[in-house]
């Protein structure tokens, strides 16, 4: 079933905040992991939570009220996109959580033989499903709309060929059952300028991420990508069918973070110019 999603914002004024990234002005702190703070007209969303808590000192800092959040989005159920999360559910009483079930399986990663669990902590899952008993959560299981124009995703689907969608992630401990990463999801608006997108970690693939958005939406133009594109270990072919895409979709604004890889950011500064500008711990965007 295709989910046609045709609602725009009429919002004047749109910003989002970088919260938590790899990098950071000096005055703040960061580490790895994403937290996207947006200001949506009166609505206040926050989109992943990071690593730690440090996205309470970095809030403070900036004069960020994360009490007043309505809405939590996680972009998918790893610890660098969630460790904050049981922390901002203590303050932020008023806040709906959305996010997919696959989330809360649990996340490992290998590397040279040897696993490490990625996935959110035991504690949080706990909080997770007492929120649900609460109906504070809602599963996006299909196409959300969060607040009128704002959308997330929910599952994407995986079409490229050339894009890596999953990686060493697994669902079991013995590295033997592939996590395929079901739980990965996008938030998308539109502006007079055209649609913007934002990514935790697109592991379902940023091209993929944004010609599923242009079929929900029936727009081809793609005003701004903002967030992490996973493409820390593509190779230069995978890089540069990235950019074709983008080239195709017309983007005006990218703004790689976190997991997109300074590869990839060099070459997507070498083809975009001033349209490509990383956005460390601090930044603000205005749309």
């Amino acid at each position: 079933m295709n989910y046609v999603l045709k609602s725009s914002t009429k919002t004047s004024t749109i910003t989002v905040t970088t919260l938590i990234d790899n990098t950071a002005a000096d005055n703040l702190e960061s580490e790895h992991g994403l937290s996207l703070w947006l200001e949506f007209g009166d609505k206040r969303v926050l989109f992943d939570t990071g690593q730690t808590d440090m996205i309470l000192r970095n809030a403070n800092l900036l004069g960020v009220n994360l009490d007043s959040v309505e809405a939590i989005v996680i972009s998918h159920g790893h610890y660098d996109h969630t460790g904050g999360l049981k922390t901002i559910l203590d303050i932020a009483p008023k806040a709906t959580l959305y996010i997919h079930p696959e989330a809360l399986k649990p996340k490992y990663s290998q590397k040279d033989s040897k696993t490490k669990c990625v996935g959110m902590s035991d504690s949080t899952k706990d909080v997770i499903r007492i929120l649900a008993d609460n109906r504070r959560v809602i599963w996006t299981e299909m196409p959300t709309e969060i607040f009128p124009g704002l959308f997330t995703t929910s599952q994407i689907p995986r079409n490229t060929d050339f894009e890596d969608s999953g990686g060493n992630f697994f669902i079991s401990q013995d590295g033997q059952t592939p996590d395929k990463l079901l739980d990965d999801q996008a938030i998308f608006f539109k502006t007079k300028q055209g649609l913007v997108v934002l990514v935790g970690c697109a592991h379902a693939g940023v091209v993929n991420t944004l010609d599923y958005i242009s079929k929900l939406t029936g727009g081809k133009n793609i005003y701004a990508v903002i967030g992490g594109m996973h493409l820390v270990n593509a190779n230069l072919a995978r890089i540069k069918h990235t950019i074709e895409a983008f080239k195709k979709y017309d983007i005006q604004k990218l703004v790689p973070l976190h997991c997109t890889g300074q590869k990839a950011i060099v070459a997507l500064k070498n083809t975009f110019g001033e349209k490509c500008s990383p956005a460390e711990v601090g930044t603000k965007i205005i749309i």
